[in-house]
């Protein structure tokens, strides 16, 4: 079999990511590979555009922004004639199928080939073209393909290529306006990308905090700017010192004339008295080293996308990401779906509009219009407090959490106070009430305010928590952290036939670097983590490559190898040393035979992740020494321990997003419990069906306690995929990334 692969349409950060893997993992299953440059364009061109690809033309491309095959709008393309030509090319390149990579115009265009295969290959049988029996009984083309847009406005799939990519570039931008503006107290508005979907601009101003967003989404009446106008007022006379307004470039008023950002600049003069400033951010948005989700995500959708492509079903689909699961979706129902909310759009059904956008991009609006109000909906009522708390060790994305925990569970009239240093402030009263205000500019701040340290809870310290519960009239506990966490808050669970005080609703809100907590498949901090691991591996990679070396890059994680698997993926690295493959001396001997070879055969570096506990008796200088000694001056060996460093800098887009998504769901859940006076522990989390309580009892148990980690680890399932993409393709010499 023999398949083509074309990115069509705008560029993307992660499309390179998508490319190797398809590439690689087409290769590994004795099917050959044609890059075809330029998009549709390519196609109907031919000749030099149709590039056979080896193992290496694949390789090192990980961290490059853009696309390698190019990219390119074809009008001819949109031709009954065009697409004719790209049949005949197709035909004569003996290609079986094509995957592509783009959004919805781009898969637009590959329904119409598929649809029109048959009759485009009897009209050229019939010119003489194409041998007449090719046309006779002919066998359907293939078709897959993968959603590539930072939009993210395609139909099935939560995710799209160079979306989180995006987010990040968005979220840096503000982050830096949002200081010099707080200096001067001024006001910034800040155009993003999204001609017909919001998403950049609402997840951006989810994740930085901003005071206002127009989307094409949601319906503006005519007094729109009166209520924008107002609300900037009263948020900047309860305290605030500046103003971030996110603006989709494809807003518009109710009467379909779009809504520039020099026109917001001007209400905002007239109205304020205020000289906002203007950025648009632009193509910056589109540019840029793909994030590690990015490179993570694009890797398996290509892995599955050749899975697709040479099974039985020749139903031409688009691979997404639903849940954290590729899944596979017809491409008649993403073509129809896609339409059908920009044809809501243009005709100003916006209700229909956020329907089709699916409950997760409504509820975000939800969560957006309270977290950006100048003040709480309701007064305070007499129903106790909730106090909140973060446990050490701390993680990116913590500030996200208690921030938006504090303003949902506010905002219903509910008293919340913030507890300082974990379980043992706790125990000792260190308490304080936590006002709106309070947490204003916490979302983009690394760690936690309340502070986060390890401390370990014994019984001794369960009298001094029930005399703070009583103080403080404490009727229900949210307590984010680690496994570390998880045990305190156990600790206080046992105590409940002892102290009958302590038997308040408890929720769990996991947040972790290490990726190890049970009842969830995304931890709070872990992303931030894998970026920072990405960022240093990506700048190790130069000063490998000069040098003929092979490093050795410790990561975190204690026992679970959730970052060496996926920072192994993302990086490009040659191989993933981790807990949970029982290394010996013997399998690091074979393991460095393979690079040995590798460098013989024309390698330049080599890049092996190491998680920190991936041995029980040797350390890195250990695995180093015994490298070096057997590589026989194939190659020198270097180690890296990152340390800390993982754990630091600002949180990424998807660590302020999911924690102010968990910070929603445990407030809300909580106080339902404090109202209809239930009692017990709950863990929150994320899993394959959304966002789930699991009883804390039930959660425990799904532990493996000797080392540390859950019984079930769902990402082990993608490690054959690194495996896959890092071997020495069959007959090829060995290629980096």
């Amino acid at each position: 079999m023999r398949i083509g692969i074309i990115s069509s349409g705008g560029d993307s950060p992660g499309m390179n990511a998508a490319i190797r893997a398809i590439t690689r993992c087409a290769l590994d299953r004795g099917v050959e590979v044609i890059g075809i440059h330029e998009g549709w364009q390519g196609v109907v061109d031919g000749g030099a555009k149709y590039q056979r690809f080896d193992w290496r033309s694949a390789g090192g491309i990980l961290q490059w922004g853009g696309t390698i095959l190019g990219t390119a709008r074809s009008d001819i393309f949109r031709t009954i004639p065009g697409r004719r030509q790209a049949v005949r090319n197709l035909v004569n390149a003996g290609i079986d199928g094509l995957v592509v990579i783009g959004g919805d115009g781009s898969l637009t265009g590959a329904l119409y080939l598929y649809q029109e295969w048959g009759d485009h290959l009897a009209a050229l049988a019939a010119e003489g073209a194409l041998p007449a029996e090719l046309a006779q009984n002919p066998r359907p083309f293939r078709i897959v393909g993968l959603p590539g847009s930072i939009d993210n406005d395609q139909y099935g799939t939560d995710m799209s290529i160079g979306a989180d990519t995006a987010l990040n570039t968005i979220v840096e931008a503000v982050d830096k306006l949002s200081s010099t503006a707080d200096s001067h107290q001024r006001t910034f508005v800040v155009e993003v990308m999204g001609r017909r979907c919001g998403y950049l601009a609402l997840m951006g101003a989810v994740a930085t905090g901003a005071d206002w967003v127009l989307i094409p989404e949601e319906e503006l009446d005519a007094r729109w700017h009166h209520r924008m106008t107002e609300a900037l007022k009263r948020g900047r006379e309860a305290g605030r010192r500046h103003d971030i307004i996110l603006v989709a470039e494809g807003a518009r008023h109710s009467d379909g004339l779009p809504i520039r950002a020099e026109t917001i600049q001007e209400v905002l003069r007239n109205r304020l008295g205020v000289e906002a400033r203007v950025t648009v951010l632009g193509h910056v948005q589109r540019g840029g080293s793909p994030s590690a989700f990015e490179r993570v995500m694009s890797s398996r959708l290509g892995e599955a996308a050749v899975e697709y492509i040479i099974g039985p079903d020749p139903t031409p689909v688009m691979i997404g990401l639903v849940n954290n699961q590729t899944k596979a979706t017809p491409l008649t129902e993403v073509v129809a779906q896609s339409q059908a909310v920009n044809a809501e759009i243009d005709q100003g059904n916006f209700r229909n509009a956020l329907v089709l956008r699916g409950q997760s991009f409504r509820d975000s609006l939800d969560l957006l219009k309270t977290l950006t109000r100048a003040e709480p909906r309701e007064e305070l009522a007499d129903k106790g407090r909730i106090a909140i708390l973060t446990g050490g060790p701390d993680a990116p994305g913590m500030n996200a959490v208690l921030r938006t925990a504090l303003r949902i569970a506010r905002n219903e009239g509910q008293d919340v106070v913030g507890v300082r240093d974990g379980f043992q402030g706790l125990a000792r009263g260190d308490i304080w009430d936590l006002n709106w205000m309070d947490v204003q500019n916490w979302i983009n701040l690394g760690g936690s305010e309340l502070g986060a340290i390890r401390y370990e809870l014994t019984e001794a310290d369960l009298p001094g928590i029930v005399k703070t519960i009583k103080a403080w009239d404490i009727r229900g506990l949210i307590a984010v952290g680690g496994m570390d966490t998880y045990e305190q808050v156990g600790v206080l669970v046992k105590g409940w036939n002892r102290h009958p005080e302590l038997e308040i609703p408890m929720i769990c809100v996991p947040a972790t670097i290490d990726g190890n907590l049970p009842g969830t498949e995304v931890a709070i901090g872990a992303d931030t983590a894998l970026n920072n691991i990405v960022d240093a591996v990506d700048k190790i990679k130069y000063t490998a490559g000069a040098a003929h070396r092979a490093f050795i890059v410790e990561v975190m994680g204690r026992r679970c190898g959730y970052l060496g698997l996926m920072a192994g993926i993302a990086t490009g690295a040659e191989m993933e040393l981790l807990p949970e493959d029982n290394a010996t001396l013997e399998t690091l001997l074979r393991d460095t035979e393979l690079l040995r070879e590798g460098f013989r055969k024309g390698k330049k570096l080599g890049i092996v992740i190491m998680s920190e506990n991936a041995f029980p008796y040797y350390d890195t200088e250990f695995v180093r020494r015994v490298m070096e000694a057997e590589s026989n001056a194939a190659f020198e060996v270097r180690e890296s321990i990152l340390g800390h460093l993982q754990r630091g800098g600002v949180p990424t887009a998807f660590d302020r997003i999911q924690g102010s998504r968990l910070g929603a769901h445990a407030a809300k859940q909580i106080m339902s419990d404090i109202a209809e006076k239930r009692t017990g522990a709950q863990v929150v989390g994320i899993m394959r069906r959304g966002v789930v309580f699991t009883p804390f009892a039930e959660a425990l148990a799904q532990m493996d306690w000797e080392n540390w980690r859950p019984k079930e680890q769902p990402f082990l399932q993608w490690h054959g995929l690194a495996d896959t993409l890092a071997k020495p393709g069959p007959g090829e010499r060995a290629g980096e990334g």
